[in-house]
């Protein structure tokens, strides 16, 4: 490609201001230096082009032919440059952010709480990925995660956000008192990514005549959740992502043992975390953990915009 053979770009911005003012005095006031500046880098222009950009008067400057070409080419040009700076210094007006995640974790713990993240950030667009596969963490498929488990997940900072003990839950109508009771109700079962389930808990117990084969399975933990409150049967399940339901009463866990499991992860690459949306969404996320109840806080938000 062959090099571009332009003028001092001083000259052309000097002129630029000159020719639109049409005062040698005035353009230098915006270009802050002194009148003899502009009128020396105008010369040096016309000496380098070889012609003639201005008509010279006593206190007034007027444009030649050649010198309305320029002013036109180079007014275009600095507007379209100034546009694209003040495009790249100021952010987008929005700012999307896509979080991964298992869909009992999005249903039970996240989505209760998304009033607190827009009315702190109303310019973040969040899209929730509920997902039990460990996807890309690219900024294409999902910029952040919360993940099962220990990892390691190499290139991810990972901050833990709370541990899983696996309790049996259940309708308080079902009046469950021992697990014996267990085998004249129906073992809600669900896919997780999760290794506890009623075949593990019943290694710890050893109820007689329990046949933990015999199941309702959901494809979505969430499901199962819905079932255990319409007391269609007994659920084992994080009972992190019950506590709201324990807390009301709705849910009741008639007896242990209880299992511990590996913990929920929030993952991201850690670059990112310099960027204000990924900041502001981990910081949602982390506050997550000392909120008080998720009722009060979405009340008291509605109240102060209403």
């Amino acid at each position: 490609m062959t090099p571009r053979r332009l003028p001092s770009l001083s000259a052309l911005r000097a002129f630029e201001a000159a020719a639109r003012q049409l005062s040698a005095k005035r353009a230098a006031e915006e270009l802050s230096v002194t009148p003899t500046a502009i009128s020396h880098q105008i010369r040096q222009l016309e000496e380098s082009l070889d012609v003639a950009l201005f008509v010279r008067r006593p206190r007034q400057l007027v444009l030649t032919a050649q010198g309305q070409t320029l002013l036109s080419v180079l007014s275009d040009s600095f507007d379209a440059i100034a546009e694209t700076i003040t495009k790249l210094r100021r952010p987008p007006a929005r700012q999307a952010i896509t979080l991964s995640t298992t869909p009992a974790v999005a249903a039970r713990w996240l989505l209760p709480w998304v009033c607190l993240l827009r009315d702190a950030h109303p310019q973040i667009d969040l899209s929730i990925q509920v997902s039990h596969e460990a996807v890309a963490l690219d900024g294409v498929v999902a910029d952040m995660a919360i993940r099962y488990g220990e990892g390691p997940w190499p290139g991810l900072a990972a901050e833990k956000l709370f541990d899983n003990v696996f309790i049996p839950a259940c309708s308080p109508a079902l009046e469950l008192r021992e697990p014996a009771e267990l085998v004249r109700h129906t073992l809600l079962h669900f896919s997780s990514p999760t290794p506890v389930d009623w075949a593990a808990w019943q290694r710890q117990v050893q109820v007689p005549g329990l046949d933990v084969s015999a199941r309702l399975l959901f494809s979505d933990e969430t499901h199962g959740i819905t079932a255990a409150l319409d007391g269609q049967g007994v659920a084992l399940m994080s009972r992190y992502l019950i506590e709201e339901e324990l807390r009301q009463g709705r849910l009741v866990q008639p007896f242990g043992p209880e299992i511990k499991a590996a913990p929920f992860q929030l993952v991201y690459p850690p670059e990112r975390l310099q960027e204000p949306a990924i900041a502001a969404v981990r910081d949602w996320i982390m506050g997550l953990l000392d909120s008080p109840s998720r009722e009060s806080a979405c009340r008291s938000i509605v109240e102060r915009h209403s």
